[in-house]
Formats: structure tokens, C-alpha cells, sequence
């Protein structure tokens, strides 16, 4: 993950959009949204650190654990999440900027957040 790219911020504003997964899919999502914070939270403190690598595992695990979530509400919407998720995290790695905001944007609106990532500096 280039240092230029989503800002802790970002990860934050996702964060806080997940509580409106436990809005729409109920108590059963509680679990699932806290392991995607603690794991976006992880890769931020890892990116901190430098840890690049460690915060895309993070990252990669904790979008693994939202394409669950999905799975179990609609298979295809578990496929598709799956998907997303490897998208954004192949895109960091490669440092395909570009690609990741995209697949970050999907991802946020997917989380009840309408807006698309304002941070224009990747």
C-alpha cells in the first residue's frame, strides 16, 4: 500500500458506515461489522507503523469477513463483496491508485455510505 494512498480517515469514515449493515441487516450483523472495525483498525496502525504489508493483510481480512456477511444475507451479494475485496486489495499491492479508490467506493456505498471517497490525493 503506497503511502499516498487511502487515508487513515478514509478508513475511519468506512468504518463508521458499517453500523448501517447492523441497521438494515439487524443484530445478527453486530459480530461481523465489529470484526471488519477492529481489522480496518489493525491495518491503520500497522500502516502507521510502515507496516504496508501487515495493513493489507488486515485489510484483505477484513473485507473477507464483510463478503461473509454478505454471503449469508444473498450468495451473490457474497460473491460479489469477495470480488470487491480482491480487487481493492490486488489494486493496493500493485499501487494501482486508480483501481483501489474504485473498488473502495463500491465498497463504501455497499456499507450505506452514498458518497465516494473524497480523499483526491492517491
Amino acid at each position: 500500500m503506497a503511502e499516498d494512498g487511502p487515508s487513515a480517515e478514509s478508513f475511519l469514515k468506512f468504518a463508521e458506515t458499517l453500523g448501517e449493515l447492523e441497521v438494515v441487516i439487524g443484530e445478527k450483523a453486530r459480530p461481523a461489522v465489529a470484526e471488519v472495525r477492529a481489522g480496518l483498525m489493525r491495518a491503520m496502525a500497522a500502516r502507521e507503523k510502515g507496516d504496508f504489508p501487515g495493513a493489507l493483510v488486515e485489510i484483505r481480512t477484513a473485507m473477507q469477513r464483510l463478503a461473509l456477511l454478505a454471503a449469508e444475507m444473498d450468495p451473490a451479494e457474497g460473491m460479489m463483496m469477495r470480488e470487491i475485496a480482491r480487487r481493492f486489495s490486488d489494486a493496493l499491492s500493485l499501487g494501482a491508485k486508480g483501481d483501489a479508490k474504485d473498488a473502495l467506493n463500491v465498497m463504501r456505498h455497499k456499507a450505506g455510505d452514498p458518497k465516494d471517497e473524497p480523499n483526491t490525493k492517491w
